[in-house]
């Protein structure tokens, strides 16, 4: 059986976004069943779990003997047995990872450094760094909103690439920018429509609605 770990709650900003939903997501897809492993800051610090995930991260990977973590590694490793996120024919699987690590190489790390600042704009120097991170991020997503074109995905058919590169466009959900690009917007709806994405979401949030900590007056 296959388990993966999630968070047992996060702060409302980060809900729908930890990086778990990309798994839960591409076993939906692939109609894999799995268990989920709920962990807090304590499992994250534990050996056991260290053993699982070197940096104490969300999510954590298992199936029988074979434990991974890096959630577009996982992704990926569930697209080899699916033709629903990974074709059969060669040259396009290449294109696949290639978009793949383009999502989590190319557009999250400008996408994470830009949320990180906006978390950060009571201070003058960050505000002044943002607007170098946003041109980046803009122009990162142009050349992705120009392959798409009129394209409903990135390739030929949705795949694990468009799994992994919707995960990093839903980061923006507090900002406009995807908004303000039609051809994203449109990318971005088109595949949190899909059944697969509404069933994998839906799991993430029921489980921060039963574990959000009471609230003091």
């Amino acid at each position: 059986m296959i388990e993966v770990s999630a968070h047992r709650w996060v702060p409302p900003f980060a809900q729908g976004l930890v990086r778990d939903l990309r798994v839960r997501w591409a076993l939906e897809e692939a109609g894999l069943g799995y268990d989920q492993r709920l962990i807090g800051p304590q499992d994250q610090a534990s050996e056991s779990y260290r053993k699982l995930q070197p940096f104490g991260q969300v999510p954590a990977y298992r199936e029988d003997d074979l434990a991974l973590f890096e959630s577009g590694a996982i992704v990926l490793h569930i697209a080899e047995r699916s033709p629903a996120l990974m074709p059969s024919e060669a040259a396009t699987r290449e294109h696949v990872r290639a978009w793949a690590f383009a999502a989590l190489n190319t557009i999250e790390p400008p996408v994470s450094m830009l949320l990180i600042i906006d978390r950060k704009r009571d201070e003058p120097r960050p505000e002044i760094l943002r607007a170098d991170v946003l041109a980046l991020v803009k122009k990162r997503l142009d050349c992705v909103a120009a392959v798409l074109g009129e394209r409903p995905y990135l390739l030929a058919q949705f795949t694990a690439a468009d799994l992994l590169m919707a995960t990093v466009l839903r980061f923006l959900r507090s900002t406009d920018i995807v908004a303000q690009m039609p051809v994203l917007a449109a990318y971005l709806q088109r595949c949190e429509t899909r059944p697969a994405f509404q069933r994998a979401l839906a799991d993430q949030m029921a489980v921060f609605a039963a574990n959000e900590p009471a609230k003091t007056a």
